[in-house]
């Protein structure tokens, strides 16, 4: 009965599991005053990711915020009551990627237009 009950084979480890790196989730932020210069980087950044075979969430389109200033024409407060208004509209778009963090320098390493911020968050 004791040589029925022998230890199970135990596993040998791999020498090609252990060089693969982990898998992270990746949150790109994309920030721009210009919808079309975002909406460029942004199709850029999904081909690139694409082309290496790596699971992407977005472009997650993100509420405008619109900040408003109202001021006055005249500098000296006479005259008729007339107002500018001026408004800058700040667009943000979100890019969640899984990927090991090598490749998504090789990924954000494309041109991008100036007036566009990228925030790039790695989360485990």
């Amino acid at each position: 009965m004791s040589a029925a009950v022998a230890n199970p084979p135990q596993k040998v480890p791999q020498k090609g599991l252990e060089t693969e790196s982990k898998v992270h989730k990746i949150r790109i932020t994309l920030t721009s005053t210009n919808v079309k210069s975002i909406e460029k980087v942004c199709a850029d950044l999904i081909r690139g990711a694409k082309e290496k075979k790596l699971t992407v969430k977005g472009p997650i389109r993100l509420p405008t915020r619109i900040l408003k200033i109202t001021t006055r024409k005249t500098p000296c407060g006479e005259g008729s009551k007339t107002w500018d208004r001026y408004q800058m509209r700040i667009h943000k778009r979100l890019v969640d990627l899984m990927s090991p963090p090598e490749e998504v320098k090789q990924i954000t390493s494309i041109s991008i237009d100036p007036g566009v911020e990228v925030e790039v968050t790695i989360a485990s």
